[in-house]
Order: structure tokens, then C-alpha cells, then sequence
């Protein structure tokens, strides 16, 4: 092990519907997504119409900036519709699975024969250039660029995350591959958790970095931000485990496969458990998870930092995690004016029920998505909000500077070192019922406009 980190900052949320560590089955849908929104600084151009064959690997999408960079098929099928929203923005492209799967083969290369070119002009060609994403922004990454390194984090400490030993534990081969042809590119910071860090121990051709803490220790921003910070004019790059993987399949293969484990989740899962499928699943193919529930948002990623999908969306192409929580629309009685509340989690010790914590030292919540209140002024210190926050920011005044679109301060306070999904903490305690993490990608976009 080249490093421990222990971080003391953090918040682990006791929410119930923790997913058990078995995969109960193979979802591959009939119909499968590719999305361009998952794609952050994507300029979408289209390369196929209705009712063309796609394989998988096949370009569906390509960047308008840069035609190398591809968006491919996750399978092979026949595609069903093209769906664009207001000014004829592409939302979707969906395709019709065939029976039969097929691939194009790219050629499967051994990483230690390969130049970093060799090694990029594969990852373009298959698609999976789209799957890293460059810092500052979270954009995808240049290949043009030269980054200081690349970082993957191989474990999760967000709310009902991932077990490591049941995701990814099962494909080391294909991550110590991965990590080779990555290390082509710009030295590998792998970061792992201390729950299975004996699984992982063995990698090699990286810096192991093993990291202790709650979330969001898991978040590669904040890995990144504890081994090497970035600081302006630099740049790293970043995948998911799941990207991680695929890269090594592509390599070891010559095919590309996208299938992943999934962690479905959350106090509306019934018997939550992990499936394999792959990214663009709808999400109504989860129905056997709901029952019949009605009033269920459905989360692709985790309840702090992932997108409300809706019945009808899809699984985004970075996450490896869904979460289904009650849409919380009631109003409260007296609201703050109730203390007992022992049916409800205050992170604050706002409620009675932290008296009996040594009592209830392992009960889990029924979390829903009611704020109980609404947006108001930011009224508390800095300070507040560091606590849960393992970087060394201040992560209130960098909020107040992208809400006065200051670009001199946010540079001051760190928008280049983060992500919305790292400050997912500070939202959740935010007694103000602030949108922290809209307001920091408002500030990143801002930053993409007018320092492109």
C-alpha cells in the first residue's frame, strides 16, 4: 500500500434499503438510451437515422468540436427513434436489441506493446474516450491535453453505495488491464476503501491510495483533492470503476462491453439487490423492484448527487447505482415546531431521537425527498458547511461567488478543484435549503463560457 489518507471530515447518512451483496439477475432491456446529456461539454452531431443497424461499437453520436470523439452503441440492434425536445435538442437515440448480439471488433492488444497514440486512437475508435472525464469541469476529456494524471476511484461511500467486492471485485483482470493502457497516457492514481482494499492490494502500474472516512471520502474529486490538487492551467482526467473495466475488456477483447453491476436501492426497493445491465436501461424495466408503488422518484446514482430519472428515463451512462425513494410532497404540522420527530434523521441533533442514539445505533431511515421548508437566505458560517467537506476550500464563499458570477473569487475558492457532486454533503446540511450543487455547476458553466 503506497499511502493511507484518513479523512474526518464527512457525513454517512443512516437511510434504509441498503442493496444485499447478490446479483439476482441479468436485465438486458429490449430497448437501450444513448443520451448526449451524460456526455457534459458534448457538442452531440448525429450519425445515424431511424431504422439503421448499429453494432455494438458502432458511432451513434460524434463531438461537433472534435469528430474523433465518439459516442458507440452499448448493443447491437436496429435504431427505433430519435428523440429531440425544445429547438430540436437530441435528448435520446434509442435502439432495438437483436436476439442475437454482435459486435465490431476492434482488435484485442496487449497495453505493454502499445504507444500512449496507439492506446488513444483505440479508445477513440471504440468509444470509450467519451467515458473519461477531464478536470476542471468535468467535461470530456481533450485528447489534445496533458494531464498531470489520471484517477479512478474504486469505491463508494455515498448514501446505499456500491459494495466494491460485488461490483468490481469480479473483474480484476480487466481493471489491472485497464490501469496499463491508462498508465500510457499519464501516471494512475487508483483510490480504494478500507472495506475491501485486501481485493485490490495486488494492482500494479499505479499509485494506491487507501482512504478512510465517511462520505464523501469516496468521490474522486475529493481523492484528487487529498493526493494532488489542481490548480489552475493543470489537468487530470477521471473514470467510473465501470469505464475502468470496459477500457480493460476493450483491450483484452477487442470488443467493447459495456455491462456492468448495478446496485438498485433505497427505503422503495423491494428486497434491493444488484442486477447486471447495461447503461440507457429504462428505468420501467425496474418494476419488479416497485411493485406498485405510484408515487416513487426514480434516482440514477446516488439520493445526494444523482439525476431524477423519472419512471421513464434511463440509467445514466456513469452510474452504477439506482435509488428509489417516496416522493416526499406533505406538509408538516407546527414543522420546526415539532422536536420528537423520531421517525426522522437530523444530522444537526435537531430531534429528540439523538438521545436515544446508543439505542438505535444501527437504525436506518425512510428518507424521502421533502425539504421540509424552502430557500432562504445562506445564514451560517463557513465553518458549517467545511465540516462535512474534506477539502481545503471554503466552500460557502465559493458558492456566494458563482451566485455574483465572480469569476476573480471562484478562482479564489476553489472551482477548479470541484464538481457539484462534491459539495452534495454541504446541500444535504444546508439549513438555508439552498440548490448548492445547481449553483456550482451554474458557476462551471459560466467558467466554460468565458474562459474557453
Amino acid at each position: 500500500m503506497s499511502n493511507t489518507i484518513v479523512l474526518k471530515k464527512g457525513l454517512e447518512l443512516p437511510v434504509s434499503g441498503k442493496a444485499a451483496p447478490v446479483v439476482t439477475g441479468v436485465v438486458i432491456p429490449d430497448t437501450v438510451a444513448v443520451c448526449p446529456d451524460d456526455f457534459k461539454g458534448l457538442k452531440p452531431r448525429l450519425l445515424v437515422k431511424e431504422g439503421d443497424k448499429v453494432l455494438a461499437g458502432s458511432p451513434v453520436l460524434s463531438h461537433k468540436d472534435n469528430p474523433d470523439i465518439l459516442v458507440t452503441s452499448p448493443v447491437s440492434g436496429t435504431v427505433k427513434q430519435v428523440i429531440r425536445g425544445d429547438k430540436r435538442k437530441l435528448l435520446a437515440v434509442l435502439i432495438q436489441k437483436d436476439p442475437v448480439q454482435e459486435s465490431i471488433d476492434f482488435g484485442a492488444k496487449d497495453p505493454a506493446t502499445l504507444d500512449a497514440q496507439q492506446v488513444k486512437e483505440a479508445l477513440l475508435q471504440s468509444g470509450l474516450w467519451s467515458a473519461i472525464i477531464q478536470r476542471p469541469y468535468g467535461i470530456v476529456a481533450d485528447p489534445a491535453a496533458s494531464p498531470k494524471g489520471i484517477f479512478v476511484s474504486l469505491f463508494s461511500t455515498a448514501p446505499l453505495h456500491v459494495c466494491s467486492g460485488t461490483a468490481y471485485a469480479p473483474y480484476l483482470d480487466a481493471i489491472q488491464t485497464g490501469i496499463d493502457a491508462l498508465a500510457k497516457l499519464a501516471p494512475v492514481h487508483i483510490g480504494i476503501g478500507n472495506k475491501c482494499a485486501d481485493k485490490f492490494k495486488g494492482l500494479k502500474g499505479c499509485g494506491l491510495h487507501l482512504f478512510k472516512g465517511r462520505h464523501p471520502a469516496g468521490n474522486v474529486g475529493i481523492q484528487i483533492a487529498n493526493i494532488d490538487p489542481i490548480r489552475k492551467g493543470e489537468t487530470v482526467w477521471t473514470l467510473t470503476p465501470s469505464s475502468l473495466i470496459a477500457v480493460g475488456r476493450l483491450f483484452k477483447t477487442g470488443k467493447l462491453n459495456l455491462r456492468r453491476i448495478v446496485a438498485v436501492t433505497g427505503p422503495m426497493a423491494i428486497e434491493p439487490s444488484y442486477i447486471e445491465t447495461v447503461p440507457g436501461m429504462p428505468m420501467s424495466y425496474l418494476s419488479a423492484f416497485v411493485g406498485t408503488s405510484t408515487d416513487v422518484r426514480y434516482i440514477s446514482g446516488d439520493m445526494l448527487s444523482g439525476k431524477n430519472a423519472g419512471p421513464e428515463g434511463y440509467l445514466g451512462f456513469f452510474d452504477d447505482q439506482i435509488t428509489l425513494i417516496r416522493e416526499g410532497r406533505e406538509e408538516e404540522w407546527f414543522g420546526w415546531a415539532r422536536p420528537l420527530r423520531l421517525g426522522q434523521y437530523s444530522a444537526d441533533h435537531t430531534y429528540f431521537n439523538w438521545c436515544l442514539k446508543p439505542l438505535m445505533r444501527k437504525r436506518k431511515y425512510d428518507m424521502d425527498t421533502n425539504l421540509h421548508g424552502g430557500p432562504r437566505a445562506f445564514v451560517m458560517s463557513d465553518s458549517y458547511y467545511a465540516k462535512v467537506l474534506p477539502m481545503d476550500i471554503y466552500p460557502l464563499y465559493l458558492v456566494k461567488a458563482c451566485l455574483a458570477a465572480d469569476i476573480d473569487k471562484m478562482e479564489k475558492f476553489g472551482i477548479y478543484e470541484v464538481l457539484p457532486e462534491d459539495l452534495a454533503t454541504c446541500e444535504y446540511i444546508d439549513p438555508s435549503k439552498n440548490n448548492i450543487q445547481s449553483i456550482i455547476s451554474d458557476g462551471i458553466n459560466l467558467m466554460l463560457k468565458e474562459m474557453a
